[in-house]
């Protein structure tokens, strides 16, 4: 995930991003307005789109596309065409891709200056960029109906729903998109665990932590027993809550919305607020450290790949896989195992959450593409089946082999590059890494898909995920006094919270918790509620719930 930037640089950003958009708005961002409707390609000589074929197989154009590729994240890998997933996407497309990357800033200067790249991936689903995406995107609905109608048989109908702007036309799609049939098969695994290392729990005879009177004293006898240890840590809090806000409030299961179907403030849920004065307790008696509070992401994995953390709240176990892996192979015993951890004192189940149906990564193809036919065909390839398996295992024989049960496993060789030299299985394979449009599903096929060290955590994971679509960009829109109101109660509830858990005492724990509902009050809170109850109203309708 992208890191936190500075407040003050966010604060430039949002400004400068809002006057770059103004200009694309007003038709004045080098012609990039309503009335550019996008290139016009030849289909003549090259194929007849056909609903029951892809494109790509029917495409005869011979010399290869040339095709730029913004993706908003300095982080991604632009090398094209050199690994075995690019490669054989180059080979089969007949494309050659040059990925540009770059941050917010970066990405407004294309609106202000007019040269746009052909395609765009952005990962803010409720950001100007995206929702303004028909006076700069060219429509997939549109696209696929003159270019390449099989993208229809392999795009999710809620996904594109789910997309879909006020004109009824769909322009982006995202990866890791699940939706309710997603959801009822089964195949997406969870990413939430609380987990305790099993030399631990085995030397303290594996406590049960349900209750807040069951958890502080495991934490106690850990302390006792293992005095170099951290009691319990939790991911890294940032300018955000870590996961010990919505992540702990879905593993306790506190309700998603109000009696009516309304917006419900699942910080002061009674039963969260027990939990977080248990915490407030545990951290009193020293079984939390303070510098759990300042640690940044990096410091929180160190943690975690050396052992530190005897017990933790954890999100993200995929994303910690290779940390709780490089435990696991050099403390054989010692590995971390999920347990039932806290649970609802008033009987809820837990409501897990994943990625939901906006998925992660968005990308669009530009009313400057040079060539709209083809970006679209990238579309349908990696959304297919072929591409699926692909970005996900590679090349069958030459990477992975089919299981008589249907099951997919690496090739010996592949497999010990995999678990021994992680750094050449990405330079030269680069399987479970170039995921646009990729899938939770597809990795349920092999157990080779993640690492041994979270498969425990994602089989205790079953059954307790709940989709959250509802709770899905619901925020105000940007530039509302609404939304400046959430960004300071956003900002006022991560100070509060650790100030909760810090407390010195209980009144000081009060005090807090009553001067952020006073906060609430004096900062529009009211008005925000209305905005996202109207806006999880929408979002029924749109998904036909």
């Amino acid at each position: 995930m992208l890191g936190i930037k500075a407040i003050g640089k966010k604060s430039f950003t949002v400004m400068a991003f809002m006057m770059a958009f103004a200009l694309v708005v007003s038709g004045c961002g080098g012609g990039n307005s309503d009335s550019k409707k996008g290139k016009e390609v030849s289909m003549e000589g090259r194929y007849t789109p056909d609903p029951e074929t892809p494109a790509w197989k029917l495409d005869k154009k011979e010399e290869p596309t040339q095709l730029t590729w913004y993706v908003n994240a300095d982080w991604w890998n632009t090398d094209f065409g050199k690994d075995v997933v690019t490669k054989k996407i180059k080979e089969d497309l007949n494309i050659d891709i040059k990925f540009i990357t770059g941050d917010d800033t970066k990405l407004n200067t294309f609106f202000a200056g007019g040269e746009m790249p052909d395609l765009i991936t952005t990962f803010d689903a409720r950001s100007s960029v995206v929702q303004k995406a028909s006076t700069w995107a060219l429509p997939l609905n549109e696209l696929a109906e003159k270019y390449d109608p099989y993208f229809n048989k392999v795009a999710a109908q809620d996904t594109l729903n789910w997309f879909k702007l006020k004109d009824g036309n769909t322009y982006g799609y995202p990866n890791y998109s699940n939706t309710q049939a997603d959801y009822d098969k089964g195949t997406i695994p969870a990413k939430t665990a609380f987990i305790i290392r099993k030399d631990v729990y085995d030397a303290v005879g594996q406590p049960k932590m349900g209750t807040p009177e069951e958890f502080e004293k495991a934490l106690t006898d850990i302390k006792q027993k293992f005095p170099s240890l951290i009691p319990m840590g939790f991911n890294s809090i940032g300018e955000g809550t870590g996961s010990l806000g919505d992540v702990f409030q879905d593993f306790i299961g506190v309700p998603l919305e109000d009696e009516n179907g309304g917006f419900y403030n699942r910080n002061l849920d009674e039963d969260y607020l027990t939990w977080m004065r248990t915490l407030n307790k545990v951290y009193r008696g020293g079984l939390i450290s303070d510098d759990s509070f300042a640690d940044d992401g990096t410091s929180f994995e160190e943690k975690v790949k050396s052992g530190k953390y005897a017990t933790m709240m954890l999100d993200g176990t995929p994303q910690q896989g290779g940390n709780l892996q490089s435990f696991k192979s050099a403390n054989p015993g010692k590995e971390y195992i999920a347990i039932d951890g806290p649970q609802s004192t008033v009987g809820n189940q837990p409501t897990l959450n994943q990625s939901g149906i906006t998925g992660w990564m968005i990308t669009f193809i530009t009313k400057q593409n040079s060539d709209p036919a083809k970006s679209l065909q990238i579309f349908t390839y990696l959304l297919s089946e072929e591409g699926q398996m692909l970005m996900n295992y590679g090349i069958e024989g030459e990477t992975y082999k089919k299981n008589a049960d249907g099951t997919v496993e690496f090739l010996p060789e592949i497999r010990d590059l995999q678990l021994n030299n992680p750094d050449k299985f990405k330079k030269d394979y680069r399987m479970g890494e170039f995921m646009f449009f990729g899938h939770d599903r597809h990795k349920a096929l092999s157990s080779d898909a993640f690492p041994e060290a979270i498969k425990q955590m994602q089989d205790w994971g079953k059954g307790k995920l709940k989709p959250h679509f509802v709770l899905e960009n619901i925020e105000p829109d940007q530039g509302t006094p609404e939304a400046r109101s959430l960004t300071a109660i956003n900002s006022k509830w991560n100070t509060a919270l650790v100030s909760m858990i810090r407390s010195k005492s209980e009144a000081d724990f009060d005090k807090v918790l009553n001067d952020y509902k006073k906060f609430l009050d004096d900062n529009n809170w009211g008005k925000i509620v209305e905005v996202r109850s109207e806006k999880m109203k929408a979002n029924k309708e749109k998904l036909g719930l």
